[in-house]
This record gives structure tokens, C-alpha cells and sequence, in this order.
């Protein structure tokens, strides 16, 4: 159970933010609103959080990376992404779980994967509107973790 959660988060997190995110967009710099603020705030990450999770869940593709785990630990793993998420992008959440290559070491992620849940976390950003700089920034974020996810 324990490698399964690992599992989810980790294929929820290969996509979204990263600890190098949280250091790019501090809460306020010059006068400039966080990554966190121009996203919409909380409830803003909690909604493309959810509807990433589940673009991710329902890809044959990707299905082997959520197998076996119940609605606890699903909605375990979501409150971390979405803490995770918070923080990276300047907001007040404090994230406890893994570093990325921790988080992602055995799951043997490969780039037909990643390129699977970059194009899905693209859909997601469409979906809710993010405008194309919010949306550069992320994908310049995650993009940054690559290494310490595919192949891990």
C-alpha cells in the first residue's frame, strides 16, 4: 500500500511544481504578485490539482501508476500535490513529503510517460484558462525535474 501511494503522488508531482519553482516565484518580489496569486489562489490549485489527478488516473497509459490505491489514499495523495503546489508557487501550505528523485525512484517513469503527463497538465492549464505566461512557467518548472523522475 505504502509503494502505491508512493506511486501516485509521485506520478501526480512529476508534472506539477518543484522545490526550484518555490525559489523562482517568491509570495511578493518588486511589487510583482507570487505564481501562487496570478494561479487564483487555494481553491484555483485545488481544482486543476483534481482535474490533472484524474486526466492522469484515466490514461490507460498511466492506469499501472494509480492500481490498487482506495479513496483514502487517493484523497491522501491529492492534499499532498496540492500542498506540494501551494508552496512551490509562493503560496502559505507547507508541503511534507518526499523530494522528487526520492519520490520517484523504482517507478522506472519513461519519456513516452512524461510526455504523456506533460501533454495532460498542458490540457489541464487550457482548461482552467491559465494564461501562457502562468503556463510557461510551470512547464519551465517541471521540465527542470526531469532528470530526477524519468528513469528513476
Amino acid at each position: 500500500m505504502k509503494q502505491l501511494l508512493a506511486t501516485l503522488m509521485a506520478v501526480s508531482l512529476m508534472l506539477f511544481f518543484a522545490a526550484p519553482f518555490a525559489a523562482a516565484a517568491p509570495p511578493e518580489q518588486g511589487g510583482q504578485p507570487s505564481l501562487y496569486t496570478r494561479l487564483g489562489g487555494y481553491d484555483a490549485l485545488v481544482a486543476v490539482t483534481q482535474d490533472f489527478i484524474t486526466r492522469l488516473a484515466t490514461d490507460p497509459s498511466l492506469a499501472k501508476f494509480f492500481t490498487g490505491l482506495n479513496d483514502t489514499s487517493k484523497a491522501r495523495v491529492e492534499d499532498h500535490v496540492i500542498d506540494f503546489l501551494c508552496k512551490a508557487t509562493g503560496g502559505p501550505c507547507i508541503y511534507t513529503g518526499q523530494d522528487m528523485k526520492t519520490a520517484h525512484t523504482g517507478l522506472h517513469i519513461t519519456e513516452a510517460e512524461w510526455n504523456t503527463s506533460a501533454a495532460h497538465l498542458t490540457e489541464t492549464l487550457n482548461k482552467f484558462k491559465v494564461p501562457q505566461k502562468e503556463q510557461s512557467e510551470v512547464m519551465a518548472a517541471v521540465g527542470s525535474l526531469k532528470s530526477q523522475i524519468v528513469g528513476q
